[in-house]
């Protein structure tokens, strides 16, 4: 069953990523002053981290950000230092640039990013991203209509162009899905056009499913071979993901959801979406992924910049993935699948029972 094909469109999200990353830069050589502890000499990241007063997710924004740009790199003792390029944002470097990036030091956003380095997020918790995360016991912001419509309309798009892609990698399967915080279910939709006896559920927040079944609707009506039965092959389940019970499960998929969270929450995630899982489960991972080596890639240290101003995450690797499955009892698979728009997709298995 031939899927739709489209250009990837990774030129246009990293042109709209790249305005946080500036910001970052910015901040950090006029606000956390991070090249003029370097120009004396390396440091390792835990004692530049503590002379800055990062915490670890500000340090794990910023650090692989300033290495993808090209600022900072690894000596062969593990140490950061300037690379030749950033010497010359310090103010003893002849020639020196300081200067020159100064001229936007003031920009409110830069601020703005500075202070979020500085406290880990912004100081005041009223304040909230586009992402729309919870924050502790109060309801979700994604409970509300409009705002749940407004961002998961925005999302569309990108899962619309990388859905067919996922579908095609997932395993083929006669059993269900869990497209856990599945926001539009394109994901389901178009994987189970390929596997027509299966099943799916979107998990996700009441009002984003209305939202997900209007486009449920538009998908059955494509006219693409199978599309009108997909309806009845698909559930939508609202809850809180980190609170309810979830069903049982032969696949889950996880697009797009751990970079939200800290790793203590995406701990706790793991170890609940491994729980659901039947014997010889696999739980699947769709993200952008940061070099295991933590210092880029540049498009994802952009997304990455931006996670950290809209979520309470950030961009995490493979192998920071790996170990969190691995702790909550999963077999990763070594292998991993690009997608498009510098995603990717990475796996681990339940083990069977015998």
């Amino acid at each position: 069953m031939p899927s739709p094909v489209f250009s990837d469109l990774a030129p246009i999200t990293r042109y709209a990523r790249a305005m946080y990353s500036s910001r970052l830069l910015i901040a950090a050589v006029h606000h956390l002053d991070v090249f003029e502890h370097l120009a004396h000499g390396p440091l390792f990241l835990s004692d530049l981290q503590a002379r800055l007063g990062l915490r670890d997710r500000p340090a794990m924004v910023l650090f692989p950000a300033l290495c993808a740009m090209g600022m900072l790199e690894y000596d062969s003792a593990g140490k950061l230092q300037l690379t030749a390029t950033g010497t010359h944002l310090t103010r003893g470097s002849i020639p020196t640039l300081t200067d020159y990036v100064g001229l936007e030091k003031n920009d409110p956003g830069v601020i703005e990013m500075a202070e979020r380095l500085q406290n880990d997020g912004p100081r005041k918790v009223a304040v909230t991203g586009t992402a729309y995360v919870k924050e502790g016991e109060g309801p979700s912001p994604m409970d509300d209509p409009e705002a749940a419509r407004a961002l998961t309309l925005a999302l569309a798009g990108r899962a619309q162009s990388l859905a067919p892609i996922v579908a095609e990698k997932l395993p083929k399967h006669s059993g269900h899905l869990l497209d856990m915080a599945g926001g539009t279910g394109y994901f389901s939709y178009e994987w189970l056009l390929l596997n027509p006896k299966a099943t799916a559920t979107v998990f996700d927040r009441p009002q984003v499913l209305a939202v997900a079944a209007e486009l449920l609707d538009a998908f059955c009506q494509t006219g693409r071979p199978g599309a009108a039965g997909v309806r009845e092959r698909v559930t939508f389940q609202s809850g809180d993901m980190l609170t309810d019970e979830l069903p049982q499960t032969d696949l889950l998929l996880a697009a797009s959801l751990f970079h939200d969270w800290p790793l203590e929450t995406c701990r706790i995630l793991a170890d609940r979406f491994a729980a659901v899982l039947r014997p010889g489960g696999e739980l699947w991972i769709h993200d952008a992924f940061l070099n295991d080596t933590l210092d880029g890639p540049l498009a994802v240290t952009d997304y990455s910049a931006q996670l950290f101003w809209v979520t309470k995450g950030r961009a995490y690797s493979r192998a920071e993935y790996r170990a969190l499955l691995h702790n909550s009892g999963l077999a990763s698979s070594p292998k991993s699948f690009d997608t498009q728009m510098d995603y990717g997709l990475i796996w681990a298995r339940k083990q069977m029972l015998y």
